[in-house]
């Protein structure tokens, strides 16, 4: 069902319509039907967007300060690989049992890290969760 609907444009508006309704298969009141349909259309996405964005802002923050971490903890773990490469001597060929301590420290150490991943613990900061909790309990 239409309903009528007179509405008042500027000179300027009425003539862009004329000009437009002259092409063959169209009409003024399709035209204006179809470009207020548009209109509210895209007003009802500007109000989903501005409720989203508030999240994808906090979301993109945080993604950031994920990414700082990282590179914190990877630069970390490169300096510390290579002191510890530049001060710890070689093991000579023959000396198959450090070697074999080596590969038990290496699959323990492994386990370790699969254990705390998978528990959710972490051991980065625990000290410092330890040392505020003994501040927290002597208040």
């Amino acid at each position: 069902m239409k309903f009528r609907q007179n509405l008042y444009i500027d000179q300027a508006l009425s003539d862009a319509l004329d000009d437009l309704a002259r092409k063959p298969g169209t009409n003024k009141s399709q035209i204006v039907s179809d470009a207020l349909a548009a209109y509210l259309a895209r007003r009802g996405t500007k109000e989903i967007d501005d409720l989203l964005k508030g999240r994808l802002d906090r979301i993109s923050r945080e993604i950031g300060h994920a990414r700082r971490d990282i590179e914190v903890l990877l630069e970390s773990l490169s300096l510390f690989v290579r002191y510890q490469l530049m001060v710890t001597a070689p093991l000579p060929e023959a000396d198959s049992a450090a070697r074999a301590v080596g590969r038990e420290r290496f699959e323990a150490f492994v386990t370790q890290v699969g254990r705390q991943i998978g528990s959710g613990k972490r051991s980065i900061g625990a000290a410092e969760r330890d040392q505020s909790g003994d501040r927290e309990a002597a208040r």
